[in-house]
């Protein structure tokens, strides 16, 4: 276990794997569900208080869940900057700030960036079911 984020409301937690999210209910400690998507090793997890999870990986690849329905709304890839190597993509580290709003991430290129929410977004209506047949492993 490398990373480890646990919700008090919904009383549960989620742990990262080598390339998945593993949802686990407490206190009995039951499997629920992996979270999967990633190609590459995860390195990082944060939470807001609006239940989005946010998963980063080596390669730079980030995604955004539901917490409760395991819904990958988003994902998108961090850019390196200038003069750095595509192999220094990756993220070690990632918070929310206290808003819920900003997400900081410490990546391998030795940057801090701040993501913010898009203003202007629109909702889309999701027509998404959670798969019947949940990897138990």
């Amino acid at each position: 276990i490398h990373s480890f984020i646990y919700h008090k409301q919904w009383y549960q937690r989620r742990v990262r794997g080598a390339d998945n999210v593993k949802q686990w209910k407490c206190p009995d400690g039951e499997f629920i569900q992996n979270l999967t998507g990633h190609n590459a090793i995860l390195n990082t997890l944060a939470l807001n208080q609006d239940g989005v999870l946010v998963s980063g990986a080596d390669n730079g690849t980030i995604h955004f869940w539901d917490w409760k329905t395991g819904y990958n709304f988003q994902r998108f890839q961090s850019q390196v900057q200038p003069g750095s190597l595509d192999s220094e993509a990756g993220l070690f580290a990632m918070r929310f700030d206290h808003s819920g709003s900003r997400l900081i991430t410490c990546e391998a290129d030795k940057t801090i960036k701040i993501y913010k929410e898009d203003e202007n977004a629109l909702e889309e209506p999701i027509n998404w079911k959670p798969d019947l047949l949940r990897k138990k492993y």
